[in-house]
């Protein structure tokens, strides 16, 4: 007979650490703990990477000042982005419409790709994260803690109860650390600096987030909730059902039948305060980087909640010069770390520098052919000193690794490895010294 060796808690076990578990303070749950062991099933699967990760990122937030993250694009980004000394990753679904989806185009944030193609390119990046553990390890380093948590974009659910259920669950299994809903309609879901942004009653809102909690509590991992409103901006709503909302709406009706509702601070507080209970973090959604309003919202919050975690959209879609001076860019995050936005993130940093280091090094290629790539190669090497290490292009994807597969198989008598007597242990000079994250 087949027994488990991994016991699964009771639901008395699981209620009682509901209770008394200081992660779950302050957090509710409308469904019971005799509900999750009743859908958990027989198989107790262990999500390692997720509940990691999930574990690092809520230690990070409670010990940092703050945690601020770069949105990436792809696993070599991510990759980049550890070895800097950054703690954690941002997975935006803005970037992967843009460049990184299952249906293979080129899409505006409006969630029009396939539902899995985020937890798909967590997975890609988690994927790479390992083989760089695998790389370093085997080379004799182990200073670098190359699975950095990741914290990545549902959108909003791409549906109903039962979609936002099964893509929280998608994402934990991909191995993602936190993961945030926000309150628009699915159909017409816009990006948070678009206009035309209808908005979903807040018990609807209320309800994905439990439905995304139940779907971690069923596959045992404390992933980090993230709650975002759109409400500052969005002046349309499907539903005069919730009485939370009624305050705001205005009377009028669209073409489509959505209620105009009045957009601004006390609709955002109004469904942050609502959120609180179900999340671990709420973010508001906003058209410009402002202390003012940031701490306006954060009092308005913990006036209420004074534990409660926020976040903060660090948004390139911000004229950041024409908005703050220099001395409150340099200040900025520290400021709002003070207030409690506890995860800040830079969400489409990926298709920035992509897009722009690209057209740089082409426009210059175009008109100077090798004297603009070896400045792009001059400047890889001068970048070493700080612990750069992709110059050794095939060593950064892992063909030493491999190298020691192939050696391990054949007994150390392999003539076939990659490295030795590539033109890359000729040219490149020394092999690159082990280096510990910066930061």
């Amino acid at each position: 007979m087949i027994t488990s060796v991994n016991r699964r808690a009771t639901a008395s076990e699981l209620k009682g650490d509901w209770e008394t578990n200081p992660r779950w303070r302050g957090i509710k749950r409308d469904y019971t703990a005799e509900d999750v062991c009743r859908l958990r099933g027989t198989v107790h699967i262990e999500h390692t990477l997720a509940t990691r990760g999930a574990q690092k990122l809520w230690q990070m937030m409670h010990e940092r000042p703050f945690v601020n993250s770069l949105g990436a694009l792809t696993g070599n980004q991510a990759m980049q982005q550890v070895k800097a000394g950054l703690p954690a990753i941002y997975m935006s679904g803005w970037q992967v419409a843009a460049d990184a989806n299952d249906a293979g185009q080129m899409y505006p944030d409006q969630s029009l790709y396939p539902a899995d193609s985020v937890p798909n390119v967590v997975r890609r990046i988690n994927n790479t994260l390992l083989r760089a553990d695998q790389l370093y390890h085997a080379e004799g380093s182990d200073e670098i803690d190359w699975l950095a948590p990741i914290v990545a974009d549902a959108e909003s659910g791409f549906g109903g109860v039962l979609n936002a259920f099964e893509l929280m669950k998608a994402m934990i299994e991909a191995g993602t650390a936190g993961v945030h809903f926000e309150d628009q309609l699915s159909s017409v879901k816009k990006c948070g600096h678009m206009g035309g942004k209808v908005l979903i009653p807040t018990q609807e809102a209320v309800q994905k987030l439990n439905a995304a909690r139940l779907a971690a509590d069923t596959l045992d991992v404390p992933t980090v909730l993230m709650a975002r409103t759109d409400a500052e901006a969005a002046n349309l709503l499907t539903s005069e059902v919730d009485e939370n909302d009624k305050p705001f709406i205005t009377g009028e009706r669209t073409a489509e039948g959505y209620y105009r509702v009045r957009a601004g601070f006390d609709q955002a507080v109004s469904r942050g305060l609502a959120y609180a209970r179900y999340a671990d973090m709420i973010w508001c959604e906003t058209g410009t980087p402002d202390l003012v309003f940031a701490q306006k919202y954060a009092e308005a919050i913990r006036k209420v909640y004074p534990d409660k975690m926020l976040a903060y959209n660090c948004s390139p879609s911000f004229n950041w010069r024409k908005n703050l001076d220099a001395a409150t860019i340099a200040k900025f995050q520290r400021e709002l770390g003070a207030m409690g936005y506890k995860f800040q993130f830079v969400t489409l940093a990926g298709f920035h520098v992509l897009n722009y280091g690209m057209f740089e090094l082409a426009k210059g290629y175009a008109h100077e052919q090798m004297s603009a790539y070896v400045r792009l190669q001059d400047a890889e090497f001068a970048a070493e000193a700080m612990g750069y290490t992709a110059t050794r292009h095939q060593r950064e994807v892992g063909a030493g690794y491999f190298d020691a597969v192939t050696q391990a198989v054949q007994g150390q008598q392999s003539s076939t490895t990659a490295l030795s007597g590539s033109t890359e242990e000729a040219q490149f000079e020394d092999a690159p010294q082990k280096v510990a994250a910066v930061g």
